[in-house]
């Protein structure tokens, strides 16, 4: 006995079933699919979530709530702590430096200064909102703060 002449087992193997080839290939006119219906043509299944025609479960259960993500405004979030550390005493901050330093990514969404962390330098910081923690530390090093509006262009 050698590998090439090593063959299946009668009959354990069978011919590919070769359909849409006419009635010589010995599956007929219908290849195996029957007779007319959706069932025999191409492209001819339903979607697994129709349900027969009628109203879909989606459309009948009742829809309450109500959203307004439309016009919700995101901040980017930025601690008195990563200021004083990142930034020189007397200098003022302004969303484009905060951008340039690496702390926001882009000038899409405001900036919020959260009051996490101590201040001990002083600062001129103009951001799109302020915690009131936040305030009361720039407060306590003598510094300033200033709100600038959100442009249209930053909500949603």
């Amino acid at each position: 006995m050698k590998l090439n002449n090593l063959k299946p087992a009668a009959g354990s193997r069978h011919k590919k079933k070769i359909l849409g080839h006419g009635r010589a290939s010995g599956h007929g006119a219908s290849s195996t699919r029957g007779m007319k219906g959706q069932r025999s043509r191409s492209g001819g299944t339903k979607a697994p979530w129709f349900e027969g025609g009628q109203m879909p479960l989606l459309r009948r259960i009742p829809k309450r709530g109500f959203t307004n993500k439309k016009f919700k405004v995101e901040y980017y979030l930025v601690n008195v702590d990563t200021i004083n550390n990142i930034f020189e005493d007397g200098s003022e901050i302004t969303p484009d430096l905060l951008c340039k330093k690496g702390l926001i990514d882009n000038m899409k969404m405001g900036v919020k200064i959260l009051g996490d962390g101590e201040l001990k330098k002083s600062f001129k910081i103009k951001a799109h909102k302020f915690s009131k923690t936040a305030v009361e530390k720039i407060k306590a090093a003598s510094g300033t703060y200033e709100e600038i509006g959100v442009s249209k262009k930053q909500v949603g």
